[in-house]
């Protein structure tokens, strides 16, 4: 049976645009396509959990508009039940995503809208779940104040806490303390522990420093080349799935913690956790858009063999 899953985190209506190149400032380009759609790291880890396998609720804040809707629409369709309170006075979070017609990479910007004024107060209001779950996630796409709230209610309840350090954001050894699993990947690793991240070897230095400033364990995400799973004790890589062409890879590093987050909460052991997110990423990369993006878990299994 699957433990409850509880995330804390932002949604936002992505706005996604494919182009040759980025505009240079002052500068305007055709670009090829724009979709929209349903993001936010916090929206789509819920959304990867709950296709996934997971019984997962999400903690968020949004205005009241077309874009809360679609919010609405995308949880009950995959199976994410809201714990959200809804901002008359503010809008729901939008980003710009601008994708890389050749190689599927992207560079993107955040406004979190309504959910960027969830306080401290509002994770209180929700202790009971937080304080209930069997594992918690949370980013910093919302107020770190609030993230490490519910990181202490969480841990106080005995969940599993996880952590997706992005955007990066410096860190205090207190925070990162109540953190039983980091999730950060190469770019955000090497910004928060100041060491190079450009090799399994690195990645594993990297999530040691982690360690020494009072993490549990660290899973440093590598892109094609994987994750590597860290504790002090165990320290495994464990490679990328391939599955197809990669069309864009947007959504992998949360499909990655959903995935986990799910496997986690089965019951599956951490290394084996890791590579069900592996698998998780991999079959998102081959599909447009982020939340659309995240797999089943039969996907997942029959990539898995089981």
């Amino acid at each position: 049976m699957t433990g409850t899953i509880v995330i804390l985190g932002v949604f936002v209506a992505d706005t996604s645009y494919r182009a040759a190149r980025q505009p240079r400032m002052g500068e305007t380009i055709l670009g090829e396509s724009f979709a929209l759609g349903p993001g936010g790291k916090g929206s789509n880890q819920a959304v990867a959990a709950a296709r996934a396998g997971g019984a997962v609720h999400i903690v968020s804040k949004l205005g009241r508009d077309t874009f809360a809707e679609m919010a609405l629409a995308t949880w009950a369709e995959a199976g994410v039940t809201p714990a959200v309170t809804q901002d008359e006075t503010s809008y729901t979070g939008a980003a710009y995503i601008f994708v890389d017609a050749k190689t599927g990479d992207n560079a993107i910007i955040v406004a979190p809208g309504a959910a960027g004024t969830i306080a401290p107060a509002d994770i209180e209001a929700q202790a009971g779940l937080i304080g209930g779950a069997a594992v918690f996630v949370t980013q910093l796409e919302q107020p770190m104040e609030a993230a490490i709230r519910a990181l202490e209610i969480a841990r106080a309840g005995g969940a599993r806490t996880i952590l997706n350090p992005a955007p990066a954001a410096p860190l205090a050894d207190a925070t990162l303390a109540l953190c039983d699993v980091v999730t950060p990947n190469e770019t955000e690793a090497q910004e928060i522990t100041g060491l190079p991240v450009g090799s399994v070897e690195e990645a594993r230095r990297a999530a040691q420093a982690l360690l020494d400033r009072g993490v549990g364990a660290a899973v440093i995400t590598l892109g094609e080349n994987g994750a590597l799973y860290h504790d002090g004790r165990v320290s495994e890589h464990v490679p990328a799935f391939r599955v197809g062409a990669v069309v864009e890879t947007t959504g992998a590093g949360d499909a990655f913690t959903g995935g986990f987050a799910t496997a986690l909460a089965e019951g599956r052991a951490p290394v084996e956790a890791v590579r069900f997110g592996c698998a998780a990423a991999g079959i998102s990369v081959t599909r447009p858009g982020t939340a659309p993006a995240m797999p089943t878990r039969a996907e997942i299994l029959a990539l898995l063999g089981e």
